[in-house]
């Protein structure tokens, strides 16, 4: 069997001449760095360890950004936010043990927000691994063990010459829909021990398309060609596959009015006749999903959140179009297409007849008006008010980011995020210090546009230390930190469910002054005043803090 290879760019002399010489002084960091470079990455978010010092000195020695956290887990939401502002592969340099598993709630949010993380962890020396107890520093008996439910794909190495295709594989991986994050694994003595291999040039990891079989597009556009009452749920795959143009175009041909989950955000405009926004834990919402005879599903699984906590029982079709295979017909019975979300709306777009509703945008205002209705007769005036602050001060192109906070819970549902891949929350997996370390990310990735991060008292405390990475790297961030003197959230469900609460009321600092302390400039505002503020701190340069002391409710649940 013979092979052209004629397509294949040559070397010049010079090239030759330096892959037969390699330069001296290379170690495994260094292939590790060339491998990132060569496969287009220009920035790495981290930490520095022992084990994982011969790739930090590698970067130094490189064009590559490295950007330090202070918590293992706070870089991890750096590059996942990083990941999800580019949509490209985010590199996050770990050390072995503790700070690899420090980084394992970051990459779990990584992994429910299908963000392109590449997790880099050094290891033990290689005569340590395979379950011994040697007694190394930071030694565990499987490393893997921790991170291989969370991720996507681990990629080990034992040798030097291995490194450039385990990165190179793990790149794929990460970019394969659905996105997510991925772990390679490299022991400390192949890190640090000199290599003759040659430079690593450019690399190929193309990430593999994923398109809706033909059949089933076909079953599809018939079911909402014909429907008369479809209705549409875009949930965060629309968003991350750059499909919302394609959403709305099919939602005009069908008069199918469109509601998007909270990780969809933006996917569909705020205020267009058919939107329905993002209502979804509102039983008014669900039973118009409910009544549809067709249902056309993209980019979710409709999970707990998405499906008013599986008090969602739809009564016609199913069609659902999910990239990960796992999530198809997990919840509900449907027409399931594995599929990325932005391929399979082309073909549905050519596939659907266009059919017409003069009555939707009259359907979907009688929805909101008492959804409306519902939280007006809650007296919840200063929720709303601060809501309508945050989105008065924050720019339409500028991303924010959110923590799981009490203004976090009434943004999934009230916030327009404007436009898509712009609002981002920890509620994916749905832990605390989410907001200001993802913003750092955001801020890297585009320094141009102001960030926004928005935490509760309790989550801001888990990530208090990156106000000296914002300061260190000056990134223009602003941090709103509602302080209501303990976890708010939880406080109203123990009171709810057991009449007291436990462990949710928290001393905390003077945010103003520990803020200054860093060097950031800080202020405390009110409601009334909290526009203003907001507006001065995100047009101002650098980071900023704006503290709003408030005890904010939530309207009540519609699925208990």
């Amino acid at each position: 069997m013979s092979h052209d290879h004629d397509d294949r760019p040559r070397l010049t002399a010079a090239q030759a001449a330096a892959v037969l010489t390699p330069p001296p002084g290379r170690n495994g960091g260094d292939l590790v760095v060339e491998s990132l470079q060569g496969l287009g990455a220009t920035t790495v978010f981290g930490l520095p360890g022992q084990h994982a010092l011969g790739v930090f000195d590698a970067v130094r020695r490189s064009s590559l950004r490295y950007v330090g956290l202070r918590v293992e887990n706070n870089a991890g939401f750096a590059a996942d936010a990083y990941g999800r502002i580019t949509g490209e592969v985010a590199p996050l340099l770990l050390s072995t043990g503790p700070g690899a598993l420090t980084s394992l709630a970051a990459l779990q949010e990584a992994a429910a927000a299908s963000a392109p993380v590449l997790a880099i962890a050094s290891q033990v020396p290689a005569a340590g691994l395979g379950g011994g107890r040697h007694g190394y520093l930071h030694e565990l008996r499987d490393q893997q063990a921790a991170v291989r439910d969370i991720v996507k794909s681990v990629h080990t190495v034992r040798t030097a010459s291995q490194i450039p295709s385990a990165i190179a594989a793990a790149w794929e991986s990460a970019l394969s829909a659905p996105h997510g994050p991925v772990w390679v694994e490299i022991p400390q003595d192949v890190l640090l021990a000199e290599t003759v291999l040659p430079v690593v040039s450019a690399m190929d990891a193309n990430p593999r398309e994923l398109y809706p079989r033909p059949e089933l597009t076909i079953a599809a556009a018939h079911l909402l060609s014909n429907a008369e009452r479809p209705v549409i749920i875009a949930g965060g795959g629309v968003v991350r596959s750059d499909a919302s143009g394609k959403l709305r175009a099919l939602a005009e041909k069908l008069d199918a009015p469109v509601v998007t989950t909270f990780g969809g955000k933006g996917a569909f405009p705020w205020e267009h006749p058919l939107s329905l926004r993002s209502w979804l834990e509102d039983r008014h919402t669900t039973d118009f999903l409910e009544d549809a005879d067709v249902l056309l599903v993209v980019g979710s699984g409709l999970g707990e959140l998405s499906s008013n906590y599986h008090t969602f029982r739809p009564r016609g079709r199913v069609i659902q179009i999910e990239a990960d295979a796992g999530k198809l017909e997990s919840n509900h019975p449907a027409l399931g297409i594995h599929s990325d979300a932005r391929e399979a709306l082309a073909d549905l777009l050519d596939a659907v007849e266009r059919r017409e509703d003069p009555d939707a945008a009259d359907r979907v205002r009688t929805v909101l008006e008492k959804v409306r209705g519902r939280i007006d007769a809650q007296d919840l005036v200063l929720e709303q008010q601060v809501l309508a602050a945050v989105r008065e001060a924050l720019p339409a192109a500028a991303p924010s980011f959110w923590d799981m906070t009490i203004l976090a819970y009434w943004a999934w549902s009230a916030f327009d995020a404007r436009r898509p891949n712009t609002m981002h929350s920890a509620q994916g997996a749905g832990g605390l210090g989410y907001a200001f370390p993802a913003a750092v990310g955001a801020a890297v990735a585009d320094p141009t546009k102001p960030v926004l991060a928005v935490s509760g008292d309790g989550g801001a405390m888990y990530s208090i230390a990156e106000l000296a990475t914002a300061r260190q790297y000056d990134l223009p961030l602003t941090w709103l930190i509602v302080d209501d003197g303990g976890y708010g959230i939880l406080r109203e469900y123990m009171t709810d469910a057991f009449g007291e609460t436990t462990g949710t009321e928290l001393s905390r600092p003077d945010f103003v002054a520990l803020a200054e302390s860093f060097g950031v400039p800080a202020v405390r505002t009110t409601p009334e005043s909290l526009a203003a503020d907001l507006g001065t701190a995100l047009t101002a340069p650098g980071p900023s803090v704006v503290v709003l002391p408030a005890l904010l409710r939530m309207f009540e649940p519609t699925h208990l």
